[in-house]
């Protein structure tokens, strides 16, 4: 019996539930490592761009994913971070406090979201989001003496104890050491009391009123943590770009981080990372595809959008749980062959939100 406890003591609290998980993870790992040692310059910062990707569709993952709360705007923490951030290392702050000082700024503004958003729900939360978005994005235009106004904002060169990260290597490397972090945290986060208020939450918070979690401070702390991360992302996205201007922060860039958790696998960590390298390998797809197409057609405005919503049609219709389901089905279907059955993998109802994102 002892035994038997301490295993599942073990188990219960193992952030990867396979063995077989801490080789592939480390594999993967390895080879992101080593992928700038053989690429060029223009390839890592491509890679920079998708790690921030990554820890911006953590950020609205934690929200969206698993509370259950809307979000079109989102863009607007993106840009408070950005700016922020451009604005403290300006001021003279070290690199290394002004990324967690914008994340902080970040959160106090979704902070002031939440709480009148408690209010609201479904659509009405995502109106109240997207009117927030609108409203930063004139704030940051017409601020001219901290943001620059439509004019813009340089971002300095940023640095580590007198070394440059100017380089897109040793920013490549920075970009995956946060998202690193970020996930253990997410994942240890996700495990504790906290982690599962927010899932009883989504769930229904009938239940988790008659189970005496504060549904109001759960749901505000989720759009102050989500924006904090969604910030770091920002802060992280302003030395990628270099010159920050409002048009860099649209509503487009909101619906991009919705169809990264939406097609990645709602309440999934692993849905949010694969959601961001899919959508972030988009624009690439459609400049390939113009190649291919009629001329007519390829000089067409709106292209691009035509293709992230074919994409999204796709996923709602053929697979409602996302990458992240796929990934689940192909390794369950790895790990019982030959021993499988085809009805072992036909789409089933399921009566709890719980149930459909395991």
């Amino acid at each position: 019996m002892r035994f038997d406890y301490h295993t599942r003591y073990r188990q219960g609290f193992a952030l990867l539930k396979h063995p077989a998980d801490w080789v592939n993870y480390g594999v993967l790992l390895a080879a992101l490592l080593v992928v700038p040692l053989v690429s060029s310059n223009y390839f890592v910062g491509e890679l920079s761009y998708v790690l921030i990707l990554c820890v911006a569709s953590l950020g609205l993952m934690m929200l969206s994913g698993f509370t259950g709360q809307i979000s079109l705007g989102h863009a607007s923490f993106v840009a408070i971070g950005a700016y922020g951030h451009a604005w403290l290392l300006a001021q003279g702050v070290p690199l290394i406090l002004a990324l967690p000082l914008a994340a902080l700024i970040s959160a106090g503004a979704g902070l002031v979201v939440g709480i009148p958003a408690i209010r609201v729900s479904g659509l009405y939360l995502a109106m109240v989001t997207l009117a927030f978005s609108i409203v930063v994005e004139q704030v940051i235009g017409m601020w001219r003496g901290v943001t620059g106004g439509f004019m813009g904002m340089l971002v300095e060169t940023p640095s580590i104890a007198g070394i440059s990260l100017g380089s897109p290597k040793v920013f490549y490397y920075l970009c995956l050491l946060i998202l690193v972090l970020v996930l253990l945290a997410l994942a240890n986060l996700l495990r504790s009391g906290i982690g599962r208020a927010f899932t009883g939450v989504r769930d229904s918070e009938a239940a988790a009123y008659a189970l005496g979690i504060e549904v109001k401070r759960v749901k505000v702390g989720a759009f102050g943590l989500s924006a904090g991360i969604t910030g770091l992302a920002g802060a992280l996205m302003a030395h990628h770009i270099g010159y920050l201007t409002p048009d860099a922060f649209t509503l487009l860039l909101s619906l991009d981080l919705v169809l990264m958790v939406v097609i990645g696998g709602m309440g999934s960590l692993r849905g949010a990372i694969l959601g961001a390298v899919l959508i972030s390998m988009l624009p690439n797809a459609v400049a390939l595809l113009k190649d291919v197409l009629p001329q007519s057609m390829a000089r067409q405005s709106g292209l691009e959008i035509f293709v992230a919503g074919a994409v999204l049609a796709f996923f709602v219709l053929f697979e409602p749980t996302g990458l992240n389901g796929r990934w689940l089905k192909i390794r369950a279907l790895l790990e019982n062959f030959p021993l499988y059955r085809r009805d072992t993998f036909r789409r089933q109802k399921a009566y709890m939100k719980s149930e459909r994102n395991r």
